[in-house]
C-alpha cells in the first residue's frame, strides 16, 4: 500500500520538461471574481498562468488553467454545477475583452432563467435561446454605448459551452474553440479523441461553402489575405457573440475604424450567433471532456491533448492538473516552433508574447459514471469564474 502511493506521489511530483524548481510556493488565484464557490482543490499562479489544478464539481473531478499573453486578457471561462446539473463556458474574444466578459457575466444567467420556465428541463433550444437573449443583451449595450464608447461595436468573442444534465452532455458553440472527449476503446486501454464542437472559422473549406451559399451574390464573402481566409477580408470566425458591426447596418459606420467598415451597403447580417449544438447521451466508456479556446488547439492536436490527459493521474495529491500540463505542453510547442527555450518564453511578458501564442483557456471534466447514473450531485455547489480580473 506504501509503496503505491510512492510510487503514485513519484509521478505527480516529477518535473515537467524543465527542472527550476516549480511548486506550491508562488499562490495567487483564478477564480479572482468569486474564489469561494465551492469546488475544493488548490489554485496557483505562475507569471501570466492561473490555474486550479484539481477541484470537484456535480458528476466528478475538474480541472483549469489559463495563460495570457495579450495586454488585456481576452478569455474568460466558468465553471457552474450543482444539483441542476453543470454548466462549462469558454469565451475568447477578440479585438478586446469587453464581450467575453459580458457573455460570462449573463450567458449562465439567461439560461438559468430559461430552465426555469421549463421546470428545469434541459434542451437544445434552452441553450439557443440563452445564447439569443445574450447576443440581444450585447446588442443592446453596444447601442447605449455608441455615443461614447463606439469601438465596443468592433468587439467580439467565441462561445463555447457545455452543459450536463440527467445524464446527456449538450454541446454548444459558436467560433472556434473546440470541445473534445477522451473516450475509452473497449478493454484495450487504449482512449480515443472525438471532436463534440463545430467550428466556424473561414479557413475551413465547408465554412467557405457555408458562406457563399448564403451571399451567392457576393464575390469578396471570404478573401484570402496573407494566407489566411478572412469573412470579407476582415474576420476569420463566420459566427460569434457580438462583433455587432458585421450583423447590422447601423453598426457598420464611422465613427468605428475604417478597417471594419464595409465599402457596400449590408443588406443582410454577415455573421451569425446561431450556436451549433450537439447532443452526446454519457457513455461509460466517456473518461473526460477537454474544453479549450483555440490558444490550444494552434499548438496541440486533438489525438495529443487527449494522450497527456489520460496519461497522468489527476489526484487531489498531483502537483500539475491536467489543465495546466496542456496549456505548459502548448507553451513548448509554440517555443520549440520558434527555435526557443520555454525557459526564454516564460520571460517574455504580455502584449508581445502574444507575437508567440494565444491567450490560452483550458477546463477538464473527468466524468464520474456512478454519479451520473445515480443522478447524484457531489456538494457543495461551484460557481469559478476563471482570471476574471487579471
Amino acid at each position: 500500500m506504501l509503496q503505491a502511493l510512492m510510487n503514485l506521489l513519484s509521478l505527480c511530483w516529477k518535473p515537467f520538461g524543465r527542472s527550476d524548481g516549480e511548486g506550491l510556493g508562488s499562490v495567487g488565484i483564478v477564480g479572482a471574481a468569486n474564489i469561494g464557490g465551492g469546488g475544493g482543490g488548490r489554485d496557483g499562479k505562475d507569471n501570466l498562468l492561473w490555474f486550479r489544478d484539481f477541484g470537484k464539481y456535480a458528476w466528478g473531478d475538474f480541472s483549469m488553467a489559463v495563460v495570457q499573453a495579450n495586454q488585456v486578457l481576452e478569455d474568460q471561462s466558468q465553471i457552474e454545477s450543482g444539483p441542476f446539473g453543470t454548466f462549462v463556458g469558454v469565451y475568447d474574444g477578440h479585438g478586446g475583452p469587453e464581450t467575453a466578459r459580458y457573455v460570462c457575466d449573463n450567458l449562465f444567467r439567461h439560461f438559468q432563467a430559461i430552465s426555469a420556465e421549463s421546470e428545469g428541463v434541459v434542451t437544445a433550444e434552452t441553450i439557443q435561446n440563452a445564447f439569443l437573449r445574450t447576443e440581444e443583451g450585447f446588442t443592446a449595450l453596444v447601442s447605449e454605448l455608441w455615443g461614447t464608447r463606439p469601438q465596443v461595436a468592433t468587439v467580439g468573442s467565441c462561445c463555447l459551452v457545455g452543459v450536463i444534465c440527467q445524464g446527456t452532455l449538450f454541446v454548444a458553440n459558436l467560433g472556434d474553440s473546440r470541445c473534445v472527449l477522451g473516450k475509452k476503446v473497449g478493454n484495450t486501454g487504449e482512449i480515443a479523441a472525438i471532436q463534440l464542437s463545430t467550428e466556424h472559422n473561414a479557413n475551413l473549406e465547408e465554412v467557405r461553402h457555408e458562406l457563399k451559399d448564403l451571399h451567392p451574390h457576393d464575390p469578396e464573402i471570404v478573401v484570402l489575405k496573407h494566407g489566411v481566409w478572412r469573412v470579407k477580408g476582415i474576420i476569420q470566425v463566420s459566427k460569434s457573440i457580438g462583433d455587432v458591426y458585421m450583423k447590422h447596418a447601423r453598426f457598420n459606420r464611422e465613427p468605428i475604424s475604417a478597417k471594419f467598415r464595409l465599402p457596400e451597403p449590408m443588406t443582410m447580417p454577415i455573421l451569425s450567433a446561431e450556436p451549433t449544438i450537439l447532443s452526446h447521451p454519457l457513455h461509460p466508456n466517456d473518461s473526460f471532456l477537454i474544453f479549450a479556446s483555440d490558444g490550444l488547439w494552434e499548438h496541440l492536436s486533438n489525438e495529443k491533448a487527449v494522450e497527456i490527459v489520460h496519461n497522468h493521474p489527476h489526484a487531489y495529491l498531483c502537483w500539475q492538473g491536467s489543465a495546466k500540463r496542456l496549456v505548459k505542453t502548448a507553451l513548448q510547442e509554440a517555443a520549440r516552433k520558434r527555435e526557443m527555450r520555454y525557459s526564454d518564453l516564460r520571460k517574455i511578458d504580455k502584449k508581445v508574447r502574444r507575437h508567440f501564442h494565444d491567450d490560452i483557456t483550458v477546463i477538464v471534466l473527468f466524468l464520474n459514471h456512478d454519479l451520473i447514473s445515480r443522478g447524484t450531485a457531489q456538494e457543495p455547489p461551484v460557481s469559478i469564474k476563471s482570471a476574471r480580473d487579471h
